[in-house]
This record gives structure tokens, sequence and C-alpha cells, in this order.
């Protein structure tokens, strides 16, 4: 991950849009805005070590100044334009296997009395607190093998389908080639990556039909969080909204699903 030295000793982190420019690191320490539910997500962190997913840096707790402090996980993070071994085959299985790892580790959590985010949260809710938010952005890599997953600051009940359909909709990518361009995305094919994710994941015949259908649910209600954050004045978001192609980038994506997505069905057969 790339740094710029700040006063203080503070290594600033680059990446991300959220929290874009807010993020820094200190000695074995990261420190980056709490939210209203961090006390929840560092409670579910603890539980998914305690439960042997070791892939998550371990909350250290809330500083004064109202910072969250976390262990900082050493490696590599691929930021657009992607590097072709963050495209590989090897990355993308090696983050759908975590991805399994995480969600078996978080059926364990007692979520009682947890409050979380309902921004990027499966409407529909479920039983397993999701990431909602694994892409390649958010995951520690080491020599091409992922060995941390990051920012949880959208996690929320919901169905891991769902969350891999996240997933497989960012890093496979399940977009048309002028939005995947745009992020140095090289021309995958993309059915068959998207099949590499539900075999790597082990997903039967039936949760293989859910995955898809999943991804058509995703990618109806694309650009809803993004354009929430623009109405709102995040100036994060409204570059990214822009850099993007504005809401035509999410209709562009949509066209071109309905028009393949027989294709992707067939791959997951």
């Amino acid at each position: 991950m790339e740094e710029e030295q700040l006063k203080g000793g503070e290594e600033q982190l680059k990446g991300g849009v959220a929290n874009a420019g807010a993020v820094t690191r200190v000695g074995p320490h990261v420190l980056r805005p709490s939210n209203p539910h961090s006390e929840s997500i560092h409670r579910f962190l603890r539980a998914l070590r305690s439960a042997g997913f070791d892939r998550a840096p371990m909350p250290v707790g809330i500083d004064p100044d109202g910072r969250e402090r976390l262990e900082f996980i050493e490696g590599e993070v691929a930021v657009p334009p992607f590097p072709p071994w963050a495209q590989s085959d090897r990355s993308l299985a090696g983050v759908a296997l975590m991805m399994r790892s995480f969600h078996d580790a978080s059926r364990t959590f007692d979520g009682a009395g947890s409050t979380w985010s309902s921004e990027m949260a499966d409407p529909r809710g479920g039983p397993v607190v999701c990431h909602n938010d694994v892409c390649l952005e958010n995951v520690v890599f080491r020599h091409g093998e992922p060995v941390g997953l990051l920012d949880f600051d959208f996690a929320a009940p919901g169905s891991p389908l769902v969350d891999l359909a996240r997933f497989a909709c960012m890093c496979v990518p399940i977009d048309d080639d002028v939005n995947a361009a745009t992020l140095g995305w090289m021309a995958p094919d993309r059915p068959a990556r998207l099949r590499l994710v539900a075999d790597t994941y082990g997903l039967s015949g039936t949760e293989r039909r859910g995955l898809v259908d999943a991804v058509s649910a995703v990618i109806a209600r694309g650009g809803e969080f993004v354009r929430r954050r623009v109405e709102a004045g995040d100036p994060n978001f409204i570059e990214m909204w822009n850099d993007m192609g504005g809401a035509q980038r999410y209709d562009r994506r949509r066209h071109w699903w309905d028009e393949r997505y027989e294709a992707f069905a067939t791959a997951l057969t």
C-alpha cells in the first residue's frame, strides 16, 4: 500500500474512497475514522479471530481523538489501474476461498445488541454478518496471495450469496468493457471467472443459480449507495462519480448484463 509521511510519525495510507486521505499508519497500528457502529465491528472482528479467521485486523480500541486503532497487516493492496497480478485467476480464487472462510467464521458470531450500517446491507437481512465491500482495494496480498481483509465499515447481517455477488461484480469483474477499462481490467473471460468464484467457494447447484440471481439484484441496485453519498456532498464520491461517468456508468452495466445473463447462467451450470 502506498504511504506518505505525515507529522507526528504517521504515514498516510492511500486507497479507498469513503475514508480517502484519513487513514494512517503508526508503527504496528492503523488509525482510521470510527463510526457509530465501530464497537459492534470490533466485537465482530475479535469473534472472527476466536473462530479461527486470522485474516481480519484485530482492533486495539478507540483513541481519545475518536479514531479507531487496528493492527496493521503487512502486504500490498491493489488500486486502479489494477496490476496484472491482481487480475489473475489465482488472485480471484484466493479471495473467493478467503470469503468462504470468513463467512464460516462469521456464522459463529452472536450479534445480539450489535448495530450495523444500512448503507450497503442486504435489504432482506440474513443470519450471517457479511463484509459487503470485498474489492481489491480492501484485500491485502503477499506474493499474489490474499492475507488480509480490510474495512468492515459496511458490515451487516445478510446473505453470503449477496456478499459473494458484490465481490464478483467488482473483481470478476461483471461489468461492460468501457467501465472495466476505466479501472484497468484487461478484457477477462467474465463467465469463466464467475464459474471460478463459484467453484472455489464451493457452491452447490442451487447456490450457483442463486449467485446469478444475486448478481442481477446487485446490478439492478447499482449506483444507489454512491448516488446517496454524492447527493450528501461527499467530495470523494463526487470525484469518483464524475470519473466513472455518473449514472450512465450503471445504466450501461445494467444493459450489458441483461444481454449476457444467459451466458453467465450457462457458465455456472
